[in-house]
């Protein structure tokens, strides 16, 4: 069950006092406080945590500074779409805004390996219209003689790099809670204007520990990945992870699952799950068709695998798209055999444009259809 107070209730107010005293009263319940930061106002939240089913709303609705009682219909209590609750998980970062209704392109480097590759790649971007990017300095990977990345030494120019070409949010994957701090500290030593969206990878996804670690800071937004070998729900309460800690501007990727029924593809493709993840939660989709596909290969249409892919999240509502691209994908030194060439960047943004348009198009069919039907 979630209390929604009233927008002029404050932790530090009387009210709220009296309210968490009461709710102290209540047995096998534990009240946590969430602020939600909406489009026009910040909002205190209160979860009741335990055997809810016995409480009933109109006695909760009576408690001090309680405006609206939501009963939670679902296992995901703070990132879950509840009955009678239409409330989204909108957020704006850094002048970029993240919804369940909107688009935006994420193409980069998988992992960054020298800077002229990154001026290469964030002037390609500039030059296309683009303000975000993906960019990794960390880097976990399977063996452990493989590149790690840079880590924290190729911060500084990634972000002088990201400030010179009007870059607005890197999505940047970390493995660690030391590399939050490390990511702060570059961003301030020079008042940066670039930002960061974290990156959670697929095999951090049941890595408690660096969720609840992300979740606690509130600086920057998280991009959490499908765990490759978990069920959707699993993966779906990593995202709770980071909401009970108190950062709810989540948005999840779906990145294709490990079996080998995906082969030739790196992985099998799970997009169709887009819609599925929107109607049980309340977060922006990410598709990464890179990390899907895994592979430069053409169709008999001269059209490449990694292109349908997209096409296909796309089509189905994807609201964010996380694609590799390298200047010389044969010289990368991480996943070079899936990157796009960055002379394919404009064929590839008019190519999502036409995905896109083609959703909005279907919206609009769906609409009228059911405007006639009743």
């Amino acid at each position: 069950m979630i209390l929604i107070l009233r927008p002029d209730i404050e932790r530090m107010d009387e009210t709220y006092q009296a309210l968490m005293e009461r709710l102290a009263d209540y047995e096998d319940i534990e009240p946590r406080a969430h602020q939600v930061q909406g489009k026009e106002q910040r909002l205190l939240e209160i979860y009741l945590i335990g055997r809810t089913s016995a409480l009933d709303s109109e006695d909760m609705l009576s408690l001090p500074g309680v405006e609206r009682v939501v009963r939670i219909s679902d296992h995901f209590p703070i990132m879950g779409r509840h009955a009678d609750d239409s409330r989204s998980l909108d957020f704006t970062y850094n002048g970029v805004h993240f919804s369940q209704t909107n688009l935006h392109v994420f193409a980069g480097l998988c992992a960054v390996d020298h800077r002229e590759h990154v001026e290469q790649t964030m002037r390609a971007l500039q030059e296309n219209g683009q303000t975000c990017t993906r960019m990794g300095a960390y880097k976990p990977r399977t063996s452990p003689y493989s590149f790690q990345g840079h880590g924290a030494e190729c911060l500084p120019y990634v972000f002088e790099l990201a400030d010179a070409y009007g870059i607005r949010v890197i999505a940047m994957e970390v493995t660690h809670e030391y590399q939050i701090d490390e990511i702060a500290d570059a961003l301030d030593r020079h008042n940066h204007k670039t930002g960061v969206m974290l990156q959670i990878g697929t095999r951090n996804a049941q890595n408690f520990e660096l969720l609840k670690a992300a979740g606690r800071q509130r600086r920057f937004p998280v991009l959490l990945k499908r765990g490759f070998g978990i069920s959707l729900d699993e993966s779906l309460f990593a995202s709770e992870y980071l909401a009970s800690e108190g950062n709810t501007h989540v948005i999840f990727c779906l990145r294709g699952v490990k079996t080998q029924l995906g082969e030739p593809h790196r992985n099998l493709v799970d997009f169709a799950h887009i819609p599925v993840v929107k109607r049980l939660t309340r977060m922006p989709v990410c598709i990464d068709p890179s990390h899907s596909v895994g592979l430069r290969a053409f169709g008999p249409d001269g059209i490449q695998d990694l292109c349908h892919a997209t096409a296909q999240g796309i089509i189905a509502g994807a609201n964010m798209v996380l694609v590799d691209f390298h200047p010389h994908p044969e010289r990368a030194l991480v996943d070079g055999a899936q990157a796009l060439r960055l002379e394919e960047l404009p064929y590839f943004l008019a190519d999502v444009q036409l995905a896109r348009q083609c959703y909005e198009q279907r919206l609009i069919l769906q609409a009228k259809f059911f405007a006639s039907s009743l």
